[in-house]
């Protein structure tokens, strides 16, 4: 079999890597696989459309590959220029220099007679055809910011535009010689922990002077989560139902208030999303929120002038970065520039548009932080080629099209692309190679895992990271029961050290790594077990006290669906035979949920 792959990035890398190994896991003849790249080096958006002091919002964790991990000295959120070391380092770790095709733009791609694809690319100056029986298109978005010089010195900045990219930027041009700085947004944003998308561990009655630990760095946001009653052992009942979304957006919600003073953010005082998008089943967290104490400063006095807020805060409070007199200022979106190049902004009816309404702004430099569309111009339009918004298995694939995969083309609520483009180039290899290694990919398995956008929303692909990890892992039957880890552990307890028991609750406390999909199945990969036990035991072992700790983010979300699961599984026949009689009422399961079941 030929393949070809287009785009070099992490999800174009560790695709190429499956079907070039495949043959050792699967039993099957090696693939002859050719990755195409535009550019004269890998690692797409990380490269090539990238600024100065960029770092990954998506932890080390999640963002390196199961079977090549990142070195134990790196912090967890690693830089973009570290990053890149890593995928090269992986390239030539798994010997795949000679399957890529830098500086080859793709032009064309149609379907040939008797089955395939021919791809037509140019190589330099020579136009190349490149016949093949599979293409894996990878994302592309472009930005021409690159440097804090841009800004110049003494200038008005604004940037159009407040998701991650946007309070990057805004980040930046506050800390650098600039006149003033303003940030625009359409409908409020959503600021999750701060200063870093780690989980906030607040300091408990700083009336009393007490301070926050400068050496303590609690896990990361994306690690944190619990897969035990979450994704594994769930009931179909719960997994479909809406009451697990209610209960993580009652949490969320809660807990930013308690510990922040505003259910949008911590620290988060000005610009909050809507009510009518502001559901845990609808938003994407905005990761990069280091602007966000400088966007707030403005309306600080004002907010802490309660007597309320004022009591919550001298009990329970997470720091605030300090912003040393410099402060953003957010705005609406703009209605239009005039002659003169003043902008004019849309009364949106928040404190915002009232604080600026009586200033007259001309903007030095815009930035554009309006994100991207999918596009894709080499897929021959009279070949009928699929495109992610018309996929209909796993959001990788059409049912009736196997032979076109679309990896890393999904946007995690939270979570990291990554990391659910090894299990989408897992599922997508064994489909191509091996599909009776794969369990019926039924359509009932679709829904649970998407977020609920509004359909006017630019993005439609999005997914609950965990509940998406799961699936596929179920899909490859490379999930593990909770006997055979404890076995496992035990196993493997005479060659390292606390196996036995780390192991089981990196399993049950730990969010869901793709080493955690190796222990068994067609990808089963020895060295699995030492990256658990080694590595992401940590993530469970820095877990803080109550709010930031297991109680809060295992316990007590494990005892309620926990619970609440084992009581439907008691009574699953009882409620089969209630339904078959005619009658309705009484059934829980009629909304999608965000959940999936072991």
């Amino acid at each position: 079999m030929r393949v070809a792959i287009i785009g070099a990035g992490p999800s174009g890398l560790v695709t190429l890597k499956y079907l070039v190994t495949a043959h050792h896991s699967l039993g099957t003849k090696p693939v002859e696989v050719v990755l195409f790249e535009a550019e004269d080096s890998i690692g797409g958006t990380f490269a090539h459309r990238t600024y100065e002091d960029a770092e990954l919002v998506s932890s080390k964790q999640l963002t390196t590959f199961s079977d090549f991990r990142s070195n134990s000295d790196n912090p967890d959120f690693l830089s973009t220029e570290r990053y890149l070391q890593y995928l090269h380092d992986y390239c030539t770790h798994f010997k795949l220099w000679p399957h890529i095709k830098l500086s080859s733009r793709v032009l064309s791609v149609r379907r040939r007679d008797g089955g395939g694809h021919r791809v037509s690319y140019i190589n330099g100056v020579e136009t190349v055809v490149h016949d093949c029986d599979a293409n894996v298109p990878t994302s592309l978005h472009s930005s021409e910011f690159k440097t804090k010089s841009q800004f110049g010195i003494d200038k008005t900045v604004l940037i159009l535009g407040s998701g991650e990219t946007g309070m990057d930027v805004a980040y930046m041009a506050v800390n650098s010689p600039t006149k003033q700085v303003l940030l625009s947004h359409r409908d409020g944003l959503l600021q999750r922990f701060a200063p870093i998308f780690r989980v906030p561990d607040p300091v408990i009655l700083p009336i009393l002077g007490n301070k926050p630990d400068p050496t303590r760095l609690n896990v990361p946001v994306d690690s944190s989560s619990a897969s035990l009653f979450d994704t594994a052992y769930v009931h179909p009942r719960l997994r479909d139902h809406m009451l697990l979304w209610e209960y993580y957006d009652f949490f969320i919600k809660s807990t930013l208030w308690l510990v922040g003073g505003s259910k949008y953010g911590l620290g988060q005082f000005v610009g909050g999303i809507s009510d009518k998008r502001y559901h845990a089943s609808k938003i994407f967290f905005n990761k990069s929120n280091k602007a966000m104490p400088y966007i707030s400063a403005p309306y600080e006095k004002q907010q802490n002038s309660s007597l309320i807020q004022r009591i919550r805060s001298s009990i329970i409070q997470v720091p605030i970065s300090p912003t040393h007199g410099r402060h953003i200022d957010l705005a609406p979106w703009p209605s239009h520039f005039d002659k003169a190049g003043t902008v004019n902004f849309t009364n949106n009816g928040r404190p915002e548009y009232a604080r600026l309404s009586g200033e007259t702004i001309r903007p030095d430099v815009v930035v554009f932080a309006t994100g991207y569309t999918q596009t894709f111009p080499f897929l021959s339009p009279d070949s009928n080629y699929h495109t992610p918004s018309t996929l209909d298995t796993r959001s990788l694939f059409h049912s009736s099209d196997p032979t076109i995969g679309y990896i890393g083309f999904i946007r995690p609520s939270f979570g990291a692309i990554p990391l659910l483009s090894e299990l989408q180039a897992q599922l997508w290899t064994l489909r191509l190679l091996s599909p009776s290694s794969l369990r019926p990919l039924s359509p009932k398995d679709e829904a649970h895992y998407k977020l609920h956008q509004e359909k006017s929303a630019r993005i439609q692909y999005g997914v609950d990271h965990e509940s998406y990890a799961h699936q596929l892992a179920l899909d490859m039957s490379a999930t593990v029961g909770f006997w055979e880890v404890l076995k496992m552990g035990w196993d493997s307890d005479k060659d390292m050290e606390g196996a036995w028991y780390k192991l089981p609750l990196v399993w049950a406390l730990g969010a869901n790594f793709n080493a955690k999909f190796r222990l068994k199945g067609p990808w089963e990969w020895n060295g699995a077990k030492r990256v658990l036990v080694e590595e992401l035991w940590d993530t469970v072992e820095r877990r803080g006290g109550f709010f930031a700790g297991h109680i809060t983010l295992s316990g007590l979300p494990m005892l309620v669906f926990g619970t609440i699961s084992l009581v439907l599984w008691m009574l699953d026949p009882l409620l089969v035979l209630f339904e078959g009689t005619g009658k309705k009422g009484g059934k829980l399961g009629k909304k999608p949920g965000p959940k999936s079941v072991m």
